[in-house]
């Protein structure tokens, strides 16, 4: 992967070619409610929700939109009820990590498959593309998703030493649960589910032995201070969405909601640049090397161990998409959604659902 750039200067950028001017017609005052993040110590917060949504609606809608921000943790939140949070209207925004809310709605959990895509731009171009058929599916929840966004490689972070998936037989495991269930199982370890929130103290009791995140998002939770090693096989991108309780947002103003939707556009587009470049960033940080960690904390006392994905463990990734993950997010959710992912998923992937 190439260095990464400064992305402090590119979102700064980015946020001041559209803070300047009052950007919604005066009218009255709207208060919204949104939980986004699943820390408040992850670059996906400090860096881009807190200016953008928090910051910037206020201020480019002149102080007629005032947004009221917290993460999962400083409302208690653990990530699987987000959809029913924003469906009964607790919130009219919410952050969701899609795997994690899927068992709501199994059809999510069709954007980032464990092992499924290789690169942060191919998740973007898959959930580009099954995103109208998906919202028609959540406006039956009562919901829908206005943005998308991913978090680093999601790789493993473990108390003692790991070389390879071998080494993970038997352990017990953080995941955010769908498809990485699936894969967890298949090599002989024990998929746990706890909340994001919950999973610092899990490790640090030993309550599993290692857990699943992205590469910044477990430094931004400081997990180094409870882990040792980190396998960076990245199984998937935590691809995520705004969520937005669907009666609010249909009644809102067509002014209003257009303005919104355009600045839900650039914090996706912040987003999903944020996550490539903190994917070896966070690698970085995490393993005290000054000159690659530019974006997170730079863990000084007592660095973790870093070890690459072997070329065999990349093959068994890639050969489990199609031999469990696929047929069992098919059980899951049904034929129908075999029948979904042949016709908009596999164009892209290239891999395509057999039935058995």
């Amino acid at each position: 992967m190439k260095p990464i750039a400064c992305f402090g200067g590119a979102l700064a950028a980015l946020f001041a070619a559209h803070a300047a001017a009052q950007e919604l017609p005066p009218g009255p005052a709207i208060s919204v409610t949104m939980v986004t993040q699943l820390s408040p110590t992850i670059p996906q917060y400090t860096r881009v929700d807190i200016p953008m949504l928090r910051e910037g609606i206020a201020k480019r809608s002149n102080g007629r939109i005032q947004v009221t921000l917290a993460s999962w943790p400083e409302r208690n939140l653990t990530g699987p009820e987000l959809l029913r949070v924003v469906r009964a209207g607790q919130i009219e925004v919410g952050g969701a990590a899609l795997p994690t809310v899927a068992g709501d709605v199994p059809l999510l959990d069709i954007i980032d498959l464990a092992g499924l895509n290789t690169s942060h731009e191919q998740a973007r171009r898959v959930a580009d593309a099954v995103l109208p058929d998906i919202n028609k599916e959540l406006e039956k929840f009562g919901v829908r998703i206005i943005a998308t966004f991913p978090y680093p490689a999601q790789v493993f972070f473990c108390r003692d030493s790991v070389s390879s998936l071998a080494d993970l037989k038997g352990r017990k495991i953080r995941t955010p649960g769908g498809s990485f269930n699936d894969f967890v199982a298949s090599i002989g370890a024990q998929p746990v589910g706890i909340g994001f929130p919950e999973v610092y103290s899990a490790l640090e009791r030993g309550v599993v032995d290692c857990a699943t995140t992205g590469t910044a998002t477990g430094n931004g939770a400081r997990w180094y201070e409870v882990t040792r090693s980190l396998y960076a096989l990245p199984i998937s991108w935590g691809v995520s969405a705004y969520v937005a309780n669907l009666a609010w947002w249909n009644r809102l103003d067509p002014p209003v909601r257009s303005f919104l939707q355009t600045v839900f556009k650039e914090v996706e587009d912040a987003q999903w640049k944020l996550g490539a470049e903190a994917t070896e960033d966070g690698i970085a940080c995490n393993a005290g090397q000054k000159e690659g960690c530019r974006i997170g904390r730079l863990v000084e006392n007592r660095p973790m161990t870093i070890v690459r994905a072997t070329s065999a463990d990349m093959e068994t990734l890639r050969n489990s998409v199609t031999t469990v993950v696929l047929p069992a997010f098919v059980k899951r959710c049904g034929e129908r959604c075999g029948d979904f992912y042949n016709r908009l998923v596999a164009p892209i992937t290239g891999v395509k659902y057999e039935v058995k």
